[in-house]
């Protein structure tokens, strides 16, 4: 009995051993869970392991795998589990791949910002977005539940700018009709910061996400907080009473509103592009041909045809132009812009307002007006309007000769890959509605409708420029390795 005694803390110390490289080798893998059992017989044991640890590729961490090297006498030996997507059995290390869940998660993470913004336009077009004066970011959560909480909450909204100088008719009950919009929208940003840190927290704690993309996502967490704090940033400025005298009109800084929609679309740009860079390695990995490529053409191949570079230029032009576009767009919004000049394609006698008006000396705020030409572009209406038009001009016209380019020019058709030229394709279909859109909304003095649409309508524009330079996008190390890792274990069958 004594013996037993002293034997069983050696038992249980070998027991967590075997775990620990269990978690470390085997379940924390990113793709699947492998047997433990297996991956116990396969470890190089500690002299070895530090030497392939320093060999092993850079970014995240390796997995050793099919290594003819017996593990200790002392090792447990856990029960198999199931194989279903193991790494492929040859002799060198594996980086870490991460798993498509992962992408999947941030897929719908960026369909949640998409939302936010389309309602958060919805918002701002109905003037619902100062209707509560508060910032609260636990206990907001809740609506008023009674007559006395709404009475209190109309009250404090009584002493906004927005009240005394437009709304001062209202009623409660007309009260809640923004006061839910403007909740509605907060609540959303809300679940998305939940929605986002949970299965964060769970994929990281799980190991199942490599160094580069752990970065990444607290980058993301952090664009998550940044705009939370701008919203209310951005609210604040409509309930100072100073834009009675300045302005006249409630309304918050079209400077705070530009960055509130730039963090907004710097947030789904991100979650989109990588969730869907992580689903395409992922597929990559696992033998799908590289972006419809049926030929046997490989990556590199492809990549360095002189049309395909070319393409791939153009693209990313044509896709920051879009983004500016529509940054563009919320300066428009915040100034109101759009209910100037409601014809097309002219404004006033021709296709550009007159220089006065243009460059109106009204918005210079020094002696010898040095900053009439950006506060022009940034301040005056008529040349914001201005402005968007023309890059919605160039934007239309850089996208369409993309797809023209890669339908009829010679050469380019052969050479693009199939996920290239379905993707800008989707992008002139987008491109198109875009400027139908836009030119319902000026000529209707934009209905919140039409506006709405033409905001969302934005964003899947910028998904299939995204989409498109994704398609164009080398596989990582990781997803090129497991491809040749499992090549090489085929070829040896």
């Amino acid at each position: 009995m004594l013996l037993a005694a002293l034997r069983a803390p050696c038992r249980a110390q070998g027991a967590q051993v075997a775990r620990t490289f269990a978690r470390a080798f085997g379940s924390r893998s990113p793709a699947v869970a492998r047997p433990a059992s297996r991956v116990l017989s396969q470890v190089r044991w500690p002299g070895t392991l530090r030497q392939q640890a320093a060999a092993a590729p850079s970014g995240g961490r390796f997995y050793a795998v099919a290594v003819n090297t017996p593990p200790p006498s002392g090792a447990q030996q856990v029960p198999p589990a199931a194989e279903a997507e193991a790494p492929p059995k040859v002799d060198e290390a594996v980086p870490q791949l991460v798993p498509k869940s992962v992408g999947i998660w941030l897929m719908s993470c960026s369909v949640l910002v998409l939302l936010i913004v389309v309602v958060g336009g919805v918002t701002r077009l109905t003037e619902s977005g100062l209707s509560i004066v508060e910032w609260r970011p636990v206990t907001g959560i809740i609506p008023p539940r009674n007559a006395a909480e709404w009475e209190e909450e109309f009250n404090k909204y009584k002493e906004s700018p927005e009240y005394k100088l437009l709304n001062h008719h209202f009623t409660v009950s007309e009260f809640k009709k923004i006061f839910y919009m403007e909740w509605g929208h907060r609540i959303l940003g809300r679940l998305l910061g939940v929605y986002f840190l949970v299965p964060f927290a769970y994929f990281a704690a799980r190991g199942r996400l490599d160094k580069r993309t752990l970065y990444k996502c607290l980058a993301m967490g952090g664009l998550i907080g940044a705009q939370g704090a701008m919203g209310w940033y951005m609210v604040k400025s409509g309930l100072e009473d100073s834009i009675i005298e300045e302005n006249g009109v409630p309304r918050v800084s079209h400077y705070r509103l530009t960055s509130h929609l730039a963090l907004a679309f710097a947030l789904y740009a991100g979650m989109f592009y990588e969730g869907m860079a992580i689903i395409k390695d992922w597929k990559y990995a696992h033998g799908k041909p590289w972006s419809g490529l049926k030929d046997g053409t490989t990556v590199e191949e492809c990549l360095k045809r002189p049309a395909v570079r070319s393409f791939l230029r153009q693209a990313r032009w044509a896709t920051g132009l879009v983004f500016i576009t529509a940054l563009s767009g919320a300066l428009v919004a915040g100034l109101d812009a759009g209910l100037l000049y409601n014809e097309w394609p002219y404004m006033g006698n021709g296709f550009m307002p007159p220089k006065e008006e243009l460059l109106d000396t009204r918005y210079s705020k020094t002696a010898d007006r040095s900053d009439l030409w950006w506060r022009s572009i940034l301040e005056n209406p008529v040349t914001v309007q201005f402005d968007h038009r023309t890059m919605a001009y160039i934007s239309y016209s850089m996208v369409t000769a993309l797809a023209a380019q890669a339908l009829y020019r010679p050469g380019w058709k052969a050479a693009l890959p199939r996920a290239a030229t379905i993707s800008i394709l989707a992008g002139w279909v987008a491109v198109n509605v875009q400027v139908l859109l836009g030119i319902t909304t000026l000529l209707y003095m934009v209905p919140t409708s039409t506006a709405s649409q033409h905001q969302l309508n934005s964003m899947v524009l910028m998904s299939a420029m995204f989409h498109t330079l994704l398609s164009l996008r080398r596989p990582s190390a990781a997803a090129r390795a497991w491809r040749a890792a499992a090549a090489k274990a085929a070829g040896r069958k």
